[in-house]
């Protein structure tokens, strides 16, 4: 059996991640963060509440009066690097929040994303929740939030994603549009972000691809050249009324 040596085993991988990101300079060029969406649909709103956190993991003795679960789906775009990736599909992200002995508390519950196509290739990016948040509010931001980003296409591994849980993006987001009150009761808020100062880390577990990808990417990508604008829709609930 004929067994292609080294250099041509390189260049097969090479053709493939071309062939992955095939179409990409034109598709970054054109985009320019267009099409950020202006709301999240009805059956979005809807999700989340099943990932509250169970009152189990609030902190020992918290008073659950105290406390309520915040749910949020959020639309927009994402660029990390060369890739352009446009938000069409919620990302959900649902967590607790309260007082423990007076002092403001924060519990994570879940984060959810479906694939997101990058716009010009075969690619698909899923932002994943890193393992660290703040989502308390101060004069100078609105939170802050580690992601990666898992890649999926022909031929990648399970495991590719764009950065990991020792080397994530961490976000930091301003505020672009301020909170809007759609409705009292339940309290659903609205409100736009954004963050375009984070850096991009290299891809991990992408096996020899990786390199590849990394070159394609352009990454690790510098501050500046990233970004991610979102339109939130927040419904919260105090926990003696979460299902």
């Amino acid at each position: 059996m004929f067994r292609a040596g080294r250099p041509a085993r390189r260049l097969a991988m090479a053709l493939s991640a071309m062939a992955l990101t095939a179409g990409m300079g034109t598709a970054a060029a054109g985009s320019a963060h267009a099409g950020v969406g202006v709301g999240v649909g009805v059956k979005a709103q809807n999700r989340g509440f099943q990932d509250c956190p169970a009152l189990s993991e609030l902190p020992e003795g918290a008073d659950p009066a105290n406390w309520r679960c915040e749910a949020m789906t959020a639309v927009g775009h994402l660029t990390l690097g060369r890739a352009e990736v446009p938000i069409d599909e919620p990302l959900t992200i649902t967590f607790a929040e309260g007082t423990d002995d007076g002092e403001y508390r924060q519990v994570f519950g879940a984060m959810t994303a479906t694939p997101l196509p990058v716009r010009g290739t075969r690619l698909s990016i899923t932002p994943r929740y890193g393992g660290y948040s703040d989502f308390r509010s101060d004069d100078e931001r609105r939170g802050e939030l580690d992601l990666t980003f898992g890649i999926s296409g022909p031929g990648l591994p399970a495991g590719c994603s764009l950065g990991s849980a020792a080397d994530p993006a961490h976000l930091v987001l301003l505020e672009t549009a301020p909170p809007v009150v759609v409705t009292p009761d339940p309290l659903v808020v609205t409100f736009g972000v954004e963050d375009n100062r984070f850096t991009a880390p290299r891809t991990s577990g992408c096996g020899l691809l990786g390199p590849v990808l990394d070159r394609a990417l352009r990454l690790p990508s510098p501050a500046g050249a990233n970004g991610i604008a979102l339109n939130a829709r927040v419904t919260m609930r105090p926990y003696g009324e979460v299902e």
